[in-house]
């Protein structure tokens, strides 16, 4: 027969069956984002034809034809689907990831905090649509005529130099400036975020334009093909953000002002 818990015991046992349960849950969490994932993966998969040709649909506007696009590589169409599939399902599954994070933090956090969180929940994925939006009806045209005037005629020295892009490198390309201008649109999010624990101030972000404006077209040359059309489209509205997202840390300030007094 065993014999009975003492009082420290028992507290143990306690303490550790909350941190096991939260982990349970944790778990059961990332199951089911992680089978949203495939679902998406699949479906994008069916579908990636499709996809594809929509993603493709500003090069053939640009051409002002039918247009045509080669692959080099017997299997080079299929792991380009595959990496369409896996592009869609990344759309599908990360916002569905953000709800899960977001009800398994939502009990420890204090009802202010919750509401505060809220928003930027729904300004991720707004901010990143909006950018997609920029990037397939803006910034891919433009790109793609400035590429498209660098082609030769057969009647310049009897020269004929025409675009013909590979399906997976026009892939890497929309997919590549969709994922910069993603991020470097959740400047907003990730500034106002800092200044709500007072770790960044509208005074400091002022001061720091310069720096800012320098930074901001590096991270843009590195992200983006090695065009300005692309690096410039990208570094003028993260520049942009970055003003809006100074009034949005005066909005912060003033308000935790308000409620100190």
């Amino acid at each position: 027969m065993s014999e009975p818990k003492n009082k420290d015991e028992k507290l143990n046992d306690l303490s550790k069956a909350p941190i096991f349960d939260h982990l349970l849950e944790l778990r059961s969490r990332l199951i089911r984002s992680f089978i949203i994932f495939i679902i998406g993966f699949c479906v994008s998969f069916y579908f990636s034809t499709s996809i594809y040709s929509f993603l493709v649909s500003p090069f053939f506007e640009a051409t002002g034809s039918a247009g045509e696009m080669i692959f080099t590589a017997p299997q080079e169409f299929l792991i380009t689907k595959l990496k369409v599939a896996m592009f869609g399902s990344s759309l599908i599954g990360l916002p569905y990831f953000s709800v899960e994070l977001y009800a398994f933090l939502a009990p420890g956090l204090y009802k202010n905090e919750k509401t505060a969180l809220i928003p930027y929940f729904i300004a991720t994925p707004f901010l990143f649509f909006m950018s997609s939006l920029l990037v397939y009806y803006f910034i891919i045209p433009l790109a793609l005529a400035f590429f498209l005037s660098m082609q030769i005629e057969s009647g310049i020295n009897d020269i004929s130099i025409k675009l013909l892009p590979s399906v997976s490198e026009y892939l890497s390309l929309i997919t590549s400036l969709i994922i910069a201008f993603g991020i470097c649109f959740q400047l907003p999010v990730i500034l106002t975020l800092l200044a709500k624990v007072d770790i960044v101030g509208s005074n400091q972000l002022r001061a720091g334009r310069k720096y800012a404006i320098v930074l901001t077209f590096l991270v843009a040359a590195f992200l983006t093909p090695p065009d300005l059309i692309s690096q410039i489209g990208l570094a003028i509205p993260t520049i942009l953000l970055y003003e809006f997202s100074i009034l949005l840390v005066s909005i912060i300030e003033k308000n935790n002002i308000a409620k100190k007094k």
